[in-house]
């Protein structure tokens, strides 16, 4: 029994552990745009049977009876990822875009590899192309990079460049409006398959069972970028809780030592 506790407790403090990383990674991020905290989710390491033993003075049992099962401890099974909104700050840059609902901006790097994203924090790249800090380019809803300039523009610092909450860009340009390309936003049925390629770009796990399909439920917020979702507050809060279960364990496992040592002297002696 002692070493089942000391077993359970172990599996109990290799979980915490794994919590307490996950709570300092969301802390970390809480200034990144678009950030979507993790959440971790665990299962019992494995469950031992409990029989009553056969003969038992108290019941008068005539044969091991089952109880039931007893946990030895938890490990960690799987992260998964909040997608709740964030809170949208006011940034004034025609080039900063927040979704409002669900959603994804999907973008291409130079190699073509696709990733979605709710960092909507844009810029143009020399060749007019709407791309992210990184200069991975933002795709249309027909999967097309997007040119914010076509043949009739004459490009200057008094273009004024418009994006509707529909994701519709439109420039005016000397007076003159000129409506382009609609930015893309992209959803999936189900956001639990979807896996992290950076901390704030995801990919589906199963592209085929799990296609990227336009998003219905949503505006864009231009001159806006959505926050991290993660609550300092509540996070610190799990921190705390978690420090202290894991001294519990700790003090668990001090016990059992010093008990298991106590029997095996105890043992030598008999002998």
């Amino acid at each position: 029994m002692l070493v089942r506790s000391l077993e359970s407790a172990a599996n109990g403090m290799l979980s915490l552990i794994d919590m307490n990383d996950n709570i300092a990674n969301n802390i970390a991020n809480v200034n990144t745009t678009g950030y979507k905290k993790s959440e971790l989710t665990f299962k019992n390491a494995m469950n031992a049977a409990v029989y009553n033993q056969k003969g038992s003075v108290i019941r008068g049992e005539t044969q091991n009876r089952y109880l039931g099962e007893l946990s030895l401890g938890s490990e960690t099974m799987r992260l998964t990822r909040d997608f709740s909104q964030g809170a949208n700050a006011k940034t004034n840059n025609k080039l900063d875009l927040a979704i409002e609902g669900d959603g994804f901006f999907k973008i291409e790097d130079r190699d073509g590899n696709i990733a979605y994203t709710r960092n909507g924090s844009f810029c143009l790249n020399k060749d007019s192309f709407l791309v992210t800090k990184e200069g991975e380019y933002v795709l249309d809803n027909m999967n097309r990079r997007i040119s914010i300039w076509n043949e009739d523009m004459e490009l200057n610092d008094k273009m004024d460049i418009t994006v509707s909450e529909n994701g519709m860009i439109e420039v005016n340009d000397n007076g003159m409006k000129f409506p382009l390309q609609t930015i893309g936003i992209w959803d999936f049925r189900d956001k639990e398959n979807l896996f992290e390629v950076n901390s704030t770009r995801f990919l589906p796990k199963n592209p085929d069972e799990n296609p990227a399909i336009p998003a219905e439920r949503y505006t864009v917020q231009q001159g806006m970028l959505e926050m991290s979702n993660v609550n300092v507050i509540r996070e610190m809060i799990n921190s705390i809780s978690t420090s202290r279960n894991y001294e519990s364990l700790s003090q668990l496992v001090r016990t059992n030592n010093d008990m298991l040592s106590t029997a095996i002297s105890v043992g030598r002696i008999s002998q």
